[in-house]
């Protein structure tokens, strides 16, 4: 009797107060805004498309030197 009260006690102890969808939407919206940030910084950072050659890059994205010798 003991050893089954212990059990269900352990398990209530572990239970998440944050229900699980919302632990689930948490981590999405999260590695979406992650995956935002860091393909725009690589986007800012690569060869530029036709027409943003001159454009100006933003100063929150940092500036990444290119490896010369990868050809």
């Amino acid at each position: 009797m003991v050893l089954l009260t212990a059990a269900l006690l352990a398990q209530e102890s572990i239970a998440s107060p944050i229900p699980y969808s919302l632990l689930l939407n948490i981590v999405g919206v999260v590695g979406f805004v992650a995956a935002v940030s860091i393909g725009s910084i690589a986007w800012y950072n690569s060869k530029r498309p036709a027409g943003w050659e001159g454009k100006e890059r933003p100063s929150i994205v940092p500036n990444i030197e290119k490896d010369t010798d990868s050809d």
